[in-house]
């Protein structure tokens, strides 16, 4: 029997056992460039182990549709990950629970129009899922010369539905 994952709204409480959501919610730490511009300070831990750097990419991904069967999900045990979109629409984050080494079962969340996400270091999640044409997305994360992605392909493929 196929396992259903419903999808929720993604929420600050929810996300942070699997990083940080990166939004403007909340008043800003401070007003900068004389007055016209509002800063909301360090929004998100970067870890890119000992022997790493931060690195900057760009990525396209293809748009996904609901239903979707969920096969995999990776991880990065080197370093921290950062997506944030570059277009206005939301998108969707599937994290699984470590449990024992191995993805428990995955929760899904919606981001919000102009919401950003930020895995902590070594979180299983699903690839860069956007549900609206162009997945346009600038990605934080390490680059090193360790391999630091780990994938997990479960043996039933979950399906994510919807609420």
């Amino acid at each position: 029997m196929t396992e259903i994952v419903r999808v929720s709204p993604i929420s600050k409480s929810a996300f942070a056992p699997y990083g940080e959501v990166l939004d403007t919610e909340g008043d800003a730490d401070k007003i900068i460039n004389q007055g016209l511009c509002e800063r909301y300070h360090d929004r998100a831990t970067l870890d890119f182990g000992p022997d790493g750097r931060a690195g900057v990419s760009l990525f396209l991904a293809q748009r996904r549709m609901l239903p979707l069967t969920l096969e995999m999900v990776e991880r990065h045990p080197e370093g921290s990950q950062t997506f944030i979109p570059m277009t206005e629409h939301p998108f969707l984050v599937i994290v699984a629970p470590d449990q024992g080494g191995k993805p428990g079962t995955p929760l899904a969340f919606l981001t919000r129009p102009h919401q950003g996400i930020s895995f902590h270091r070594g979180t299983w999640h699903g690839v860069l899922t956007p549900l609206e044409d162009p997945g346009l997305f600038a990605v934080i994360d390490r680059i090193g010369t360790s391999r630091n992605l780990e994938e997990f392909w479960f043996e039933a493929p979950y399906v994510v539905r919807n609420s």
